[in-house]
């Protein structure tokens, strides 16, 4: 029993440490930075600019927003930008898209605070960015072209702050300070408890067998075997609790920085358990188109993980 409580001290320590020192100032930065641009109209310029050109591929204006969303926000912000295309009377073709370019993209809550533990970030993000235009554009053009294509109303245009005076710039900063708050506490349970049973299959000598069984795999793909662990992690619990596990094995040198980013491909996406479970419930519609969504999803991360693993 003395063990077991000694567990949880060290996961929990490791994983506000991490919340609060990593990922909560990051957050705080890039939301406030995020939050102003749309306050000043900027992204809404820049969604327009791009429109033109990624129509053709089957991404709607908001699809383009959900994906700056998900590059620089969180996974969880394109939430809304879904339910408005929900309800909003979109196409399902253009949903399907839209939830596979989410799907593919690096979401902004783990690339960011992964970049200070080694990882390039900036790498990361564009590679992911063509990824996903390829998934979307895959799953416009193929996966969802089964899909009837109603008659699409005007597309809905999201609502944002407002920073026209100091007073609103202060304003915006305080709702993203919260916002980036509220992500971080959020957080905080899924990394106690992931590193938590990492730590017990660790002392239980699960963690051994299970990458004794897989290093030929991942030899081949020059990877470590403690890939393994960083996977299932990812597809059970989620982004941020392979972040935590990840920098748990950072800090023990089990894995160093070129492992991080070879891998980064595979394992930074909101396309898991967890981030589909979030993602559908932005209403019925969405959740009708993700069977073609998954595969233009799977698409977009296969040519990622190619990709970080040739370059790294």
């Amino acid at each position: 029993m003395t063990e077991f409580a000694d567990l949880i001290l060290r996961s929990g320590r490791a994983a506000v440490e991490l919340a609060f020192f990593i990922l909560l100032p990051i957050m705080i930065v890039m939301l406030t930075l995020m939050r102003l641009l749309e306050a000043k109209g900027v992204l809404d310029r820049l969604v327009a600019g791009l429109a033109p050109v990624l129509h053709p591929l089957g991404i709607p204006g908001l699809g383009i927003f959900a994906l700056l969303q998900v590059l620089f926000v969180s996974f969880a912000a394109p939430l809304a930008t879904l339910a408005m295309m929900d309800k909003g009377g979109l196409s399902r073709r253009h949903i399907a898209a839209t939830l596979a370019l989410v799907f593919g993209a690096a979401q902004a809550n783990v690339v960011f605070p992964m970049s200070a533990l080694g990882l390039n970030g900036v790498a990361t993000l564009v590679i992911s960015a063509v990824a996903a235009l390829v998934g979307a554009a895959a799953t416009y053009h193929w996966f969802a072209r089964a899909v009837p294509h109603e008659d699409e109303p005007p597309e809905p245009t999201p609502k944002h702050r407002t920073a026209e005076d100091a007073k609103g710039i202060l304003n915006v900063i305080q709702h993203a300070g919260g916002e980036a708050f509220g992500i971080t506490v959020n957080a905080l349970p899924m990394l106690v408890l992931s590193l938590l049973l990492v730590n017990v299959l660790r002392s239980a000598g699960a963690i051994d067998i299970l990458e004794a069984v897989t290093a030929p795999a991942f030899a081949w793909l020059e990877l470590p075997a403690s890939s393994a662990l960083l996977i299932i992690t990812k597809a059970i619990a989620g982004g941020t609790a392979m972040m935590g596990v990840a920098a748990d094995m950072l800090q023990q040198g089990i894995i160093d920085a070129v492992d991080v980013n070879r891998t980064a491909g595979l394992l930074i996406h909101p396309f898991d358990l967890a981030g589909i479970a979030i993602l559908i419930s932005a209403g019925p519609r969405v959740a009708s188109i993700l069977r073609p969504a998954v595969y233009g999803a799977l698409l977009a991360v296969a040519l990622r993980t190619v990709v970080h693993l040739l370059l790294w």
